[in-house]
């Protein structure tokens, strides 16, 4: 079976969790069919193109148009390029309309996979102007005519079915995404560990103070701004780091820059990397740390919370879309409680009362480092047993061939 998997992110090139995904899903598919990687960002290297992966580059004639418009541009290449696959699998609504173009053009099934939703992502339109227009309509055509769609989460699941009712049930199927066990592991040896210390004192932190970590991009999904106020309900001597980067807009970016400046006014110990670390770097960060927070407001699943989970780190998440599939509550962190409006924002209904009950399970889950270490224990317990990789693969092979038998 040849399976051409179509993605806006792939390495080099990796700002996000579904770059990731694509990254690991394409390894561990590989020895079960013939896969080749399309993405973006241009012409990839030798060892790339030796494992199947073509990048392409916005057609000259679209260098100037609407972001979306050069985003189709690289669509059409694609959907081009897949000829002889047996089936074409899309990442995102960046590739979703390639992916549906692939799949009416040389008549082979089209599968997605659902990483997040246009329509649950409405200040995308802050970001896109009249292209998110364009983006939704891409996304909801390609969905409407997909053979199949791979939801990240029984949350996205019901997430896909209310956005867009015209889409059969019956062809939307859960599999979670996964971890790299092994990439995403605490340092053990005495070396491992002196060199993630000298890497996290380097950063700005103190390894021996109690730590809240964030991961994530600044976009108003991740919940950030809310983050930064329930941080100053935090006792003094816990420190705040923060992984945080590639703004959606200038807007948010000086609302969050504002607020840590404030928050560094405030207290000793906030510590913001903008940068995206390492794997190496971002797991010595996290192995100092305490808790790890996702405060979002929309999250699928939440692929950092099984990377801080594999590290061996409770987790202080929101209780929206797949995030309680991932934490077990009391057992491996802690769901922070959160109503909110209707209108596709995510925004709290009572944004003090989530900020609040935020603070307070950050509160609790520094107050007793035994029980944050054990439940770290039981969180690296929860990913091996439920997240593995592997156990994804042959999930998405079945996929795969239930849409093969049924043309």
């Amino acid at each position: 079976m040849r399976v051409d998997l179509l993605t806006r992110e792939y390495p080099p090139h990796v700002y996000g969790g579904a770059g990731v995904h694509v990254a690991e899903l394409s390894a561990v598919l590989r020895p079960r069919a013939d896969v080749r990687v399309h993405a973006f960002d241009g012409p990839r290297s030798g060892s790339d193109e030796q494992q199947g992966v073509t990048g392409y580059d916005v057609p000259a004639e679209l260098a100037g148009a609407d972001p979306v418009l050069r985003t189709f541009g690289v669509d059409l290449q694609m959907a081009d390029a897949v000829r002889g696959a047996d089936l074409v699998h899309s990442h995102t609504w960046y590739a979703n309309l390639g992916g549906h173009l692939a799949g009416l053009l040389h008549g082979i099934p089209h599968v997605i996979s659902a990483h997040s939703l246009e329509p649950l992502r409405p200040w995308k339109a802050e970001q896109l102007g009249g292209g998110y227009r364009l983006s939704g309509w891409a996304e909801r055509t390609a969905y409407e005519g997909a053979d199949a769609i791979i939801a990240v989460s029984a949350g996205m699941r019901a997430d896909i079915l209310r956005s867009y009712p015209d889409v059969d049930p019956a062809r939307v199927r859960v599999v979670h995404n996964g971890i790299d066990l092994d990439g995403w592991s605490r340092p053990e040896s005495d070396e491992a560990r002196a060199t993630a210390d000298r890497v996290v004192r380097g950063l700005g932190i103190d390894p021996d103070r109690p730590a809240v970590v964030f991961v994530g991009r600044i976009t108003r999904q991740k919940g950030l701004p809310y983050l930064l106020r329930a941080v100053r309900e935090l006792p003094p001597e816990v420190q705040v780091i923060l992984c945080a980067g590639a703004p959606d807009t200038p807007e948010i970016a000086r609302e969050v820059s504002d607020a840590v400046a404030t928050l560094s006014t405030e207290r000793t110990g906030v510590v913001w990397i903008e940068e995206m670390l390492p794997r190496e770097q971002l797991v010595a960060v996290l192995a100092a740390s305490t808790v790890f927070v996702c405060p979002s407001v929309y999250e699928p699943l939440g692929i950092v919370n099984l990377e801080a989970m594999a590290v061996g780190l409770p987790v202080v998440g929101s209780a929206t879309g797949g995030i309680p599939e991932v934490i077990d509550d009391g057992v491996t962190g802690t769901l922070v409680p959160i109503e909110q409006v209707t209108d596709g924002t995510g925004t709290p209904v009572h944004p003090d009362r989530f900020v609040a009950d935020l603070a307070g399970a950050l509160r609790d889950a520094v107050a007793d480092p035994a029980r944050a270490e054990e439940r770290g224990v039981a969180a690296r317990r929860r990913v091996e047993d439920h997240f593995s990789w592997d156990a994804i693969a042959d999930r998405t092979m079945a996929v795969y061939e239930s849409v093969l038998a049924e043309r």
